[in-house]
């Protein structure tokens, strides 16, 4: 095939143009939407907030790149959390390598999440020990039963979002949340008499 007959399969310029300005308004609506979800499903899965914003960062290049694939038979929400679960896996896989073990904590740095609201001094610190709390809690729950955990009663995604998220089924989503709402009942009960026993 000779130039002119590339030049005339070709879409012209402006269409070109206007098509990459439309995929980068929809990536940055994109972004600002769902980067705090991203951020704290990282933290969640066991991230170290050290760590979190390369993790996010490499999500949404990743999503940057694949986004003419989406086609939106799945939410943006589940669609990105599915590129952050083998991200997630990834990442544990390669720090394994490196350090030959897992950090057993979430490593959840609560004053680091983000906060649109700006709350005044008392109301942060009270949030703070809040989310400490939340973190070790979770940290009681079995990996692959906590991140339903966290998609279900945090995130509050349904079953069938949460089986094409995390690639199992949904009758597996409701046996792993089952088993793990017994077990964060535990670990808060456990939790609320350590407190009793240091403030009778």
């Amino acid at each position: 095939m000779d130039r002119s007959a590339e030049s005339a399969c070709a879409p012209p310029d402006d269409v070109r143009w206007t098509a990459d300005r439309e995929a980068a308004t929809a990536f940055d609506h994109l972004y600002e939407q769902h980067v705090d979800f991203v951020w704290r499903s990282a933290c969640r899965l066991g991230i170290e907030d050290s760590d979190a914003d390369d993790v996010v960062q490499e999500v949404f290049f990743i999503a940057h790149r694949r986004l003419r694939e989406f086609e939106g038979r799945a939410s943006a929400k589940t669609w990105l959390f599915r590129i952050l679960f083998h991200v997630v896996q990834h990442h544990f896989r390669s720090h394994a390598r490196k350090h030959r073990h897992l950090s057993a904590g979430l490593g959840l740095d609560p004053d680091r999440l983000p906060d649109v609201r700006a709350p005044g001094p008392l109301e942060s610190a009270e949030q703070a020990e809040a989310l400490k709390v939340l973190d070790r809690l979770l940290g009681e729950i079995e990996e692959e039963r906590r991140v339903v955990f966290v998609l279900a009663e945090i995130e509050q995604m349904t079953a069938g979002e949460i089986a094409e998220a995390v690639g199992i089924n949904v009758n597996t989503v409701y046996s792993r949340l089952r088993v793990a709402r017994q077990e964060f009942e535990g670990a808060l009960r456990r939790h609320r008499a350590g407190e009793a026993r240091r403030n009778p």
